[in-house]
């Protein structure tokens, strides 16, 4: 396993609770009362179901996130918080799975590389080779799991076996394109996360945007999402669309979306990484 890297003295709480009165104040109060600064906070009553969701970022110098944690347990339930505590400088551990389609890995590799994501990439997991040259070239270990319907339960363990191995927090699938068992969806829930053509459902199978320039669509787009059990239907965390018309031929369309694709994954990408959403039921709130 990894190691972790230090503290730095800035945090992130978030939480979600029944809504009350007095939860903002117990909030702040903890952080004067351990000496700390509040740097931001967001906050969302939801009154169709009387929840209440916060984030609050905050400096704090002396004290480690273990400590912090400990002692925010008895504010926490008080008010029956389902509550996290991150270090804001510690990145996130992201596994990135792809198939044959690199647009989303490479631009996620060079966002990292770059500092415009706070992760770290342990690995890229493949059921093909077409990508094991930029693991390379990028100093990223590369693993070959291939799939077919007889070895899929035998290359899901070893995805999370991975997964434990590499200490890893979040599993983007970064246009891999195979379907993930329940079980596995279970496993991962709220830390695995997929893009897709907003098409869905309109365009299903093969050559959806053949399909769209067929119709004459005027818009594509993509949506990234938690991955649950229900194929594309988990909660949404980011989409955006962009305008196209009949000068365009089906390769220009799918080009127009696969940069559309990336930009969204590493948004949604990004706000997880920064403790930015909730999970709300079936969506999200997202604390941009």
């Amino acid at each position: 396993m990894a190691s972790r890297p230090s503290a730095g003295h800035e945090y992130v709480l978030t939480l979600t609770c029944p809504e009350g009165a007095g939860i903002v104040f117990a909030v702040s109060r903890f952080v004067m009362e351990h000496g700390g600064n509040i740097n931001a906070s967001h906050q969302f009553d939801d009154r169709l179901t009387d929840t209440f969701f916060m984030r609050v970022q905050f400096r704090l110098e002396g004290a480690s996130a273990d400590a912090l944690r400990r002692d925010f347990a008895s504010v926490a339930s008080q008010f029956a918080m389902a509550w996290q505590l991150h270090d804001v400088h510690t990145p996130t551990r992201t596994l990135l799975m792809v198939s044959r389609f690199g647009h989303c890995l490479n631009d996620l590799v060079f966002r990292t590389r770059t500092g415009a994501l706070n992760i770290e990439i342990p690995a890229i997991v493949s059921n093909h080779r077409d990508y094991e040259a930029v693991a390379e070239a990028n100093d990223i270990p590369f693993f070959h799991v291939p799939v077919t319907p007889e070895t899929k339960p035998a290359a899901e363990a070893r995805l999370l076996e991975l997964v434990d191995e590499l200490d890893v927090d979040l599993v983007v699938l970064a246009r891999y394109m195979q379907v993930l068992s329940n079980g596995l969806c279970g496993k991962l829930e709220g830390r695995a996360i997929n893009i897709h053509h907003s098409f869905l459902p309109s365009f299903k199978g093969a050559k959806p945007y053949h399909q769209a320039h067929a119709r004459g669509v005027k818009l594509v787009g993509a949506t990234a999402h938690y991955v649950t059990p229900d194929l594309d239907e988990g909660p949404i965390i980011e989409q955006d669309v962009v305008r196209v018309d009949h000068s365009l031929d089906p390769a220009e369309m799918a080009a127009a979306g696969r940069d559309v694709e990336a930009q969204v994954l590493a948004r949604a990408i990004r706000w997880h990484s920064e403790h930015r959403v909730l999970l709300d039921r079936n969506r999200t709130v997202v604390f941009r």
